[in-house]
């Protein structure tokens, strides 16, 4: 039996962002961590899924909607942690690595902002075991483009519900918004997991990074 709990957030400490805002989007993230839970505890029994085929099935339907149900916790995890607690100022080894590949903080800002405009579900800026940089990624929904061993640093939703309530149709003023609730110290965590879990396979990712700073 599985029985994911919800994580909590201090959403008091984002900035330019109402608490109703933050309250009703976390209902919906409440709604993903019990649609997983139900799913993860159907039973197995092969007699309920006898009709699998691939246009439309009782096991298509579970399938479809444990991918949907699942990235959606995951993602709003990781997006509710990067924007609460504080921290704001831009820092720390992930911001050195991020003004190297980018040439600027500020071209990065304007990448970011502009995917974040040209998507309609989520914005991921992950590092991808592929080529060991960073990548800006864009989501059109919780399950699709999704990408695969790539390790997420930061994440945004820009679903019209995680900003329609204080924004209307400006989903600039949001992503700008947004950026300024940027928590730099949880953003530096994600990089030293990822920079030690690399080294204990005696894999040395960003050689330009100040490694002094772990």
């Amino acid at each position: 039996m599985s029985n994911i709990k919800p994580e909590t957030f201090d959403f008091k400490s984002v900035k330019g962002i109402t608490t109703k805002q933050l309250d009703e989007h976390y209902k919906l993230y409440l709604g993903y961590v019990n649609t997983l839970n139900k799913i993860w505890n159907t039973t197995y029994i092969a007699a309920n899924y006898e009709d699998s085929n691939s246009t439309y099935s009782a096991m298509r339907s579970l399938k479809r909607g444990e991918t949907y149900a699942l990235d959606g916790v995951k993602l709003h995890n990781l997006y509710f942690e990067n924007m609460t607690g504080g921290s704001n100022t831009p820092q720390g080894p992930i911001f050195d690595v991020i003004k190297n590949q980018f040439s600027s903080y500020n071209t990065f800002i304007s990448y970011f902002t502009n995917v974040g405009l040209s998507i309609r579900g989520w914005v991921v800026l992950s590092i991808d075991s592929l080529d060991n940089k960073l990548h800006i990624i864009g989501s059109d929904s919780h399950d699709n483009g999704a990408v695969w061993l790539s390790c997420p640093i930061l994440v945004m939703d820009v679903y019209e519900h995680a900003y329609f309530m204080d924004f209307g149709t400006d989903r600039k003023k949001y992503i700008s918004t947004f950026i300024q609730n940027i928590n730099w110290r949880v953003l530096n965590n994600r990089f030293k997991k990822y920079i030690s879990s690399m080294q204990s396979m005696n894999i040395q990712p960003f050689r330009h990074c100040p490694f002094r700073y772990f």
